[in-house]
């Protein structure tokens, strides 16, 4: 049985598994909202930008925060998972890096102490910088529902600013990045207006799996450039069969630029951002590629 807390403005239910986590989803519907870090979550609630009813939360629940690795399994972790605890995991950094650095550049010590990989994922913004690293890596989400599950890719996961697929009394339970044998390196590079720390103008992650020089698979994702992020697939195509050459880097880079779909706003322009997205879309391969290299790949 959940534990419930009546507070000045909500009821807060904590769930003490999946299931009674789904149930009370599905009961409550719209009136009532997940918290898991809360560090996107309760600044809304206090700019009354949303007003629930019931908060539900997760931290009840034994092992959505754990993080594992195998090679039958790859990298699979909880949605309670900290921004700190994937930044500090040594298998992440080693063998998964391109979300290390994703984590690594977001906001404050304090806050990734807090926030959550579920959370910047739900949250569902443009410019979450977790999502283009794992699209990057072709990583996967268990959704669960009363009854029922599914697995999807990352990229599938978002239909809009704010907007999931997630349907009503289902919940993201596990986030899954695949081993792979061959060498694959990669890299996230963000360009904000001051520091790291704030909100991505343009966030763009590389993924390359390299055999003898020769590019056997390229994955390349745009964050804060459209309402959702998305892959370059006709970019990542130029990639695929070919060695290192900087006239292949400099069309791949541009065909990135083509296919994302930016916004002017207060903080940059729609020309501004699609130019980033081609120098740090040449800038993150020209490295992605270098580290395949010298690992001797």
């Amino acid at each position: 049985m959940q534990n419930i807390r009546k507070l000045p403005n909500f009821e807060y239910l904590e769930a003490r598994t999946i299931q009674e986590a789904c149930t009370l989803l599905s009961q409550y519907a719209d009136r009532a909202r997940i918290v898991a870090g809360g560090t996107d979550l309760i600044p809304r609630i206090k700019r009354r930008e949303i007003i629930p009813e019931f908060l539900i939360g997760l931290d009840g629940i034994a092992g959505l925060d754990s993080i594992t690795y195998s090679q039958a399994d790859g990298l699979r972790f909880g949605p309670l998972t900290t921004l700190a605890s994937i930044e500090a995991s040594p298998v992440v950094r080693e063998r998964f890096n391109v979300l290390y650095q994703a984590v690594h550049s977001m906001a404050s010590s304090q806050v990734r102490n807090l926030g959550t990989v579920g959370g910047n994922l739900c949250n569902a913004a443009p410019s979450a910088d977790t999502a283009p690293a794992l699209i990057a890596m072709g990583a996967w989400l268990k959704l669960v529902a009363p009854g029922s599950e599914r697995t999807i890719p990352v990229e599938q996961f978002f239909t809009g600013p704010s907007q999931t697929v997630l349907r009503r009394g289902e919940i993201l339970a596990e986030i899954q990045i695949p081993y792979s044998s061959l060498c694959t390196s990669g890299v996230y590079i963000k360009h904000t207006i001051r520091q790291a720390m704030d909100l991505a103008i343009v966030g763009v992650a590389v993924a390359l799996t390299m055999r003898d020089g020769i590019c056997q698979d390229a994955r390349i994702a745009l964050g804060a450039v459209a309402p959702t992020p998305v892959r370059a697939i006709e970019a990542e195509a130029l990639l695929r069969g070919k060695s290192k050459d900087d006239r292949l880097l400099r069309a791949a880079a541009k065909e990135a630029a083509q296919e994302c779909h930016p916004i002017s706003d207060i903080r940059s322009s729609a020309e501004y951002r699609r130019e980033m997205v081609e120098i740090l879309t040449r800038r993150a391969l020209e490295q992605s590629w270098d580290r395949c290299l010298s690992a001797g790949a």
